[in-house]
This record gives C-alpha cells, sequence and structure tokens, in this order.
C-alpha cells in the first residue's frame, strides 16, 4: 500500500527527515511512536504532499507521488487525520464533514458523497444527532469523531491518523483506538502516529520507533511491548495493557 525509501525533508533549511524507509501493507494498523519533536508529524505531512521531499520515494500503491498536488494524493487513496483535529469551528457539524468529499464533489460523485456520509453518521450516531451543531461547541472527543469522519469522506483505502488520542480523556481514548481497529477489520489500512505508546502498540500489528528524524527501530506490536528500551523510554513504570 506504501512504501518510503530513503526520504529527507524539513523545513527552509533545517533538515527533519533523514532516510527514512519504511512499508505499510494492506490490512495493517502499522504506528509510529516517538517524543514529541521527533519528526512524526512532518513525516505524515510529506506522504500527504503538504511538505516536498527533497529526496527518496514515497510510493502509494507503486506510484511516487513524492511530488503531486495534496488532492491528488486524496484522489488516489489516501487521507489525513491531522494534529489538533483542524475543524471549522464556525461551521456545522455536517458541513465541516462534507469538506472532507470535496474530491467527489468536484468529480461530479454526489450520490457517493452522500452514501459516505451516511456511513459516517452509522458509526459515530452523536455526529448525525448533533449535525447541524457548530463544530467549536463539540466535545474534544466528538471533534475528533468529526476529524475522523471528515477523512473518511474521501473514501479512503490508506487512513493516516496524527495523534489521535490527544487531549482526550481515558475512555474516550479507549473508543477512538476500538474505532481504529474497526476501521482494520472493515479492510482499512492504517497508519498511525502516537505518543501514546501504551495505547496504540495494543492495537497495532507492526510499529516503528522515532528519534530525531530517524528510525531506530521496528517490529512486531507485540515485540516492542516487550522491548525493555521502549518500555523505559515510552511506556513508562506503571504500563498497563490496553483493552477495549
Amino acid at each position: 500500500m506504501l512504501k518510503i525509501r530513503n526520504l529527507e525533508a524539513g523545513y527552509d533549511s533545517l533538515k527533519v527527515l533523514k532516510g527514512i524507509s519504511l512499508h505499510v501493507n494492506p490490512g495493517e494498523i502499522v504506528t509510529i511512536i516517538g517524543a514529541n519533536g521527533a519528526g512524526k508529524s512532518t513525516l505524515l505531512n510529506t506522504i500527504a504532499s503538504l511538505i516536498k521531499p527533497w529526496s527518496g520515494e514515497v510510493l502509494l500503491k507503486g506510484k511516487n507521488i513524492g511530488q503531486v498536488q495534496a488532492d491528488y494524493i486524496v484522489k488516489n487513496g489516501c487521507a489525513l487525520v491531522p494534529e489538533g483535529r483542524q475543524l471549522y469551528p464556525a461551521m456545522t457539524v455536517r458541513e465541516n464533514l462534507i469538506l472532507g468529499a470535496y474530491t467527489l464533489y468536484s468529480g461530479r460523485n454526489r450520490k457517493k458523497a452522500d452514501e459516505q456520509l451516511e456511513e459516517i453518521y452509522s458509526m459515530f450516531p452523536v455526529l448525525a444527532e448533533r449535525k447541524t451543531q457548530l463544530a467549536g461547541t463539540l466535545s474534544g472527543g466528538e471533534q475528533q469523531m468529526v476529524a475522523i469522519g471528515r477523512a473518511l469522506m474521501s473514501g479512503p483505502d490508506l487512513l493516516m491518523m496524527d495523534e489521535p488520542s490527544m487531549g482526550l480523556a481515558p475512555i474516550i481514548v479507549q473508543n477512538i483506538f476500538s474505532t481504529v481497529r474497526k476501521l482494520r477489520d472493515q479492510g482499512r489500512t492504517i497508519l498511525i502516529v502516537e505518543q501514546n505508546a501504551k495505547a496504540v502498540l495494543e492495537i497495532a500489528d507492526r510499529g516503528y520507533v522515532m528519534e530525531t528524524g530517524s528510525l531506530i527501530m521496528e517490529g512486531e506490536a507485540s515485540e516492542l511491548l516487550d522491548n525493555n528500551d521502549v518500555k523505559r523510554a515510552y511506556l513508562g513504570r506503571d504500563y498497563k495493557e490496553f483493552t477495549d
């Protein structure tokens, strides 16, 4: 689904990504964990073509997407749930969701967009109840549902999520990650960046550990959970398994 080879990118003269290579197979949940400032968000933004790579390759379904426009990425089956949700607070829930179907509307496929909207309401019933409510008046968890729903409106095969648990209560985090599992079971492929290593490694198939712009470790999620270095650096002494 996604293959990255020797990717380098950054801002102005600041190199953030330093020779990143990874892959995501169809139907997997793959996570990238690491401390704040490790370059995780820069990596997702580069894949989404919000940042252009300096060198290396980004292959989506075998196509090199390194220098294309962001709307091309969405049209070809990859959508991003950005860090901090980035909703339009003065617009309604429905209006925010509809924005995610831009590529469908531009392709005159309104019927598909309407079908996608009903699927989102089925997945998150509270959004159907509050579809006319301004997004800025929702709770943090509800706003995250809108952000996920907006990304799903384009019907992506690969869903990328940037810190979906940020600022949410533990019970809401469990609900969000349970939704991620369900999306994988429905055939989606998920690439998720997280600081909450405890929660995300419990739902992921594989993971990468990122430090200062480089991937320093990779493996099955269960292996990373049992790795002493990962436990000390990211799980903490009070590590407890994440359960539904």
